[in-house]
């Protein structure tokens, strides 16, 4: 029992540490993840390493090809073309459901979750072309609790998934504070009080131009096909 619970929390390090990596952007989008460099760098063994992985590959982050074994989810401008239209429909339609069939719970749960996004520091001093880490999970936190009140768990956690893929295209770009013209928290407010306001119908609308207008940021300012570009620099 003892050596099945350390295993389990082996793997569990493993999928933290490794999930950090590739959302962090030290791993690129399109690296190949061999396993004897994986076990050397996070010190784990084969059995939990591939279990890591298996987990990853269901979240959208890596994907298995046969004969090939895994790679960091590749990127380019026309996946991120298809995975928004993909959020655009999907995210759209859980939250008109969440809307329709959410209760007073869910209600105070989105509010909260916006409240510690309004208070989060967007950007530092440090880092000053991204968003801050603080900002990332508060911002993910909201549009999750804006859709929690879907009671169609299928379409919720595809709607997740999506989500989760996106993160990688938010890594991969500059900062969504280059727009000096975007009010992008008057956007987030006008999103909840649609939400909580039951205008379902507003609420999907003001979503999809949430979506699409930041995915169209970042086909204008990330390098298409990510690797072949980190390639080409340090060949360069």
């Amino acid at each position: 029992m003892a050596k099945e619970k350390a295993s389990k929390t082996r793997t569990e390090e493993m999928h933290r540490r490794l999930r950090g990596d590739i959302l962090g952007g030290r791993l690129v989008p399109g690296a190949r993840l061999k396993f004897p460099e994986l076990c050397e760098n996070y010190g784990v063994s084969v059995g939990a390493a591939r279990e890591a992985l298996t987990r990853l590959a269901a979240e959208g982050l890596v994907k298995s090809q046969a004969h090939q074994g895994y790679m960091v989810t590749p990127l380019s401008h026309e996946d991120l073309a298809d995975l928004t239209r993909a959020r655009v429909e999907i995210e759209s339609l859980v939250l008109r459901m969440s809307v329709l069939e959410g209760d007073v719970h869910w209600e105070s749960r989105a509010i909260a979750a916006h409240h510690v996004l309004e208070r989060a520091p967007f950007l530092s001093d440090d880092d000053p072309d991204h968003p801050t880490y603080e900002w990332e999970v508060a911002h993910a936190a909201f549009h999750m609790a804006l859709i929690d009140g879907c009671t169609n768990r299928r379409l919720l956690d595809a709607a997740r998934s999506l989500r989760d893929e996106a993160e990688l295209y938010r890594q991969w770009s500059v900062s969504l504070g280059q727009e000096p013209d975007r009010d992008l928290p008057g956007e987030h407010r006008a999103l909840l009080d649609a939400t909580v306001g039951r205008n379902a119908d507003l609420a999907a609308h003001l979503l999809r131009d949430h979506i699409a207008h930041t995915a169209q940021l970042l086909i204008s300012v990330a390098t298409d096909e990510p690797l072949a570009a980190a390639e080409e620099r340090s060949n360069g």
